[in-house]
């Protein structure tokens, strides 16, 4: 039995049937790398049981304080069974790209069952009208609770569920290792743990505060220096600040991951600051369709990595979040490319010291009891929409592979990523990188984006014209005979 850390108890606290706070993963496969060609549901479930059965975090459940006098914990349920997790669906004919957006866009508005581990996985049959994709493709849509997992814990399950070759050797290692189990806690025991861990808490908390205090004063004397860059309290509201509806939809672009590293490796930028530029053109690209763009530019938060930052822990979530500006209101793609690289350096330096990287902690650092009733009031008042700091998307990078992974000895062709809504920030990109290509993922309200089609055209356009931007012809053919061109598919 484990207790929740303070990061990982926050996405519990922020749990709402508008705004569930689990993320999900979707792998499209091609089943003619497998043995006869062809997968079965149960051999996905046989893969599943292989390579999940042992892990305790596939088999944890959450047990809550009674009156949530205390963060909750985490059990290895003595009932768990795998096939309650997996499900088996299908595209109705023709199966086509926009049928399964439509279908994960439903998929992902569910809440997980909080009385179950928090893990649920789809596989979805029908692919059959996908360019690029053999009929009878299949999808697999896995959603985990954002308390058991981050954006690099999530990479790491990526690796978990997959195999390196489409027929890996038989392991004894099911029957090997015994299946731990936890036992169920009663309430006189949670209810005494919380008396103890309340006086620890009320010190922690002190503790805490008096840290971010000294942080806080840091980081002012840096901006006061001209090290740190001010907080731009000035972007503007939007179409996605408003309050969050509980239905959602999903698209995504996909583009050569060679020519994202042309841009970068031209412009001499990150990898990052090519994506911050595609996704801040595309979003101004589409509220401009919509007579709605705005003079000054826009927003975006970068979840960052904290495992690299600090001392280890043994929480799941080991993230932050800095704010940087998309710089919209610069209409030269290159110099746009040019002051996002600028303010993202400048936002990760200030990460570094600034408390405002640990704002989400704030909701897991009280008891439920008193941290859930405020969220409530907060959602149902749209408190959100009072702030002065206008967060747009988040945009979050996940490096993957390089190398094909497998899947009951079906080939993982695309893998798309999707995180959560927050009230008052209603898109989520997330891009990742996989065996060549680079997908930027889309998850957004349905009301602040009713076209998702409209929108991923954006993305397209707001990519194209950074390449012809940074690369026109010339310097394009002659970056590219450097290099070997890869195969290029869009969804």
């Amino acid at each position: 039995m484990k207790q929740l850390g303070i990061l990982d108890a926050a996405f519990i606290n922020l749990e709402r049937g508008n705004t569930p706070q689990h993320i999900a993963s979707l792998g499209i496969y091609d089943p003619s790398t497998a043995p006869g060609g062809k997968v079965r549901f149960k051999q996905v479930i046989a893969t599943f049981e292989r390579r999940l059965d042992n892990q305790p975090l596939f088999r944890t459940r959450l047990v809550q304080v009674p009156g949530g006098l205390d963060r909750p914990y985490w059990v290895k349920d003595e009932r768990f069974d795998v096939e309650f997790h997996l499900r088996h669906i299908a595209l109705p004919s023709p199966g086509d790209w926009r049928q399964l957006c439509i279908q994960i866009s439903r998929l992902h508005s569910r809440p997980l069952d909080m009385s179950k581990p928090l893990w649920e996985a789809y596989i979805i049959e029908g692919l059959d009208r996908i360019p690029g994709l053999p009929r009878g493709s299949f999808a697999i849509m896995t959603k985990i609770h954002h308390a058991m997992v981050d954006g690099m814990g999530g990479n790491s399950i990526v690796a978990l569920i997959h195999d390196l070759v489409p027929t890996p050797e038989a392991s004894a290692e099911r029957d090997a290792v015994p299946r731990l189990v936890d036992t169920t806690p009663g309430v006189a025991e949670l209810l005494s743990r919380a008396t103890v861990n309340g006086i620890k808490n009320v010190a922690g908390v002190v503790s805490g505060a008096a840290s971010n205090s000294l942080r806080l004063a840091r980081y002012a004397a840096g901006v006061a220096k001209g090290d740190f860059p001010a907080l731009d309290m000035q972007a503007p509201k939007s179409r996605f600040n408003h309050p969050v509806s509980p239905h959602r939809v999903f698209t995504a672009a996909e583009f050569e991951l060679q020519a994202f590293k042309l841009i970068k490796d031209a412009a001499d930028v990150k990898l990052n600051d090519v994506a911050l530029t595609v996704v801040g053109g595309a979003l101004l690209r589409y509220l401009s369709k919509l007579g709605e763009a705005p003079q000054a530019p826009l927003a975006a938060a970068i979840p960052i990595n904290m495992r690299t930052r600090r001392e280890a822990s043994p929480d799941h979530n080991q993230i932050g979040s800095v704010f940087t500006s998309l710089h919209t209101d610069i209409a030269d793609p290159c110099a746009q490319l040019q002051a996002i690289h600028t303010s993202s350096l400048d936002a990760q330096r200030a990460g570094e010291v600034s408390p405002l990287v640990d704002l989400l902690k704030l909701a897991g650092v009280f008891t439920p009891a008193l941290t859930r009733p405020v969220a409530d009031f907060w959602a149902r008042n749209h408190l959100s929409g009072y702030l002065p700091v206008n967060v747009s998307t988040v945009v979050s990078n996940v490096a993957g592979p390089d190398q094909p992974l497998y899947c009951a000895g079906a080939r993982l062709v695309d893998y798309y990523g999707l995180g959560v809504l927050t009230p008052g920030m209603g898109i989520f990109h997330l891009v990742f990188s996989y065996c060549g290509k680079i997908t930027v993922s889309v998850l957004a309200d349905r009301a602040m984006v009713p076209d998702p089609e409209q929108y991923r055209d954006c993305l397209n356009e707001s990519f194209q014209a950074l390449y012809d931007a940074v690369l026109p012809p010339s310097k394009a053919q002659a970056a590219r005979r450097r290099q070997k061109k890869p195969a290029k598919r869009r969804v």
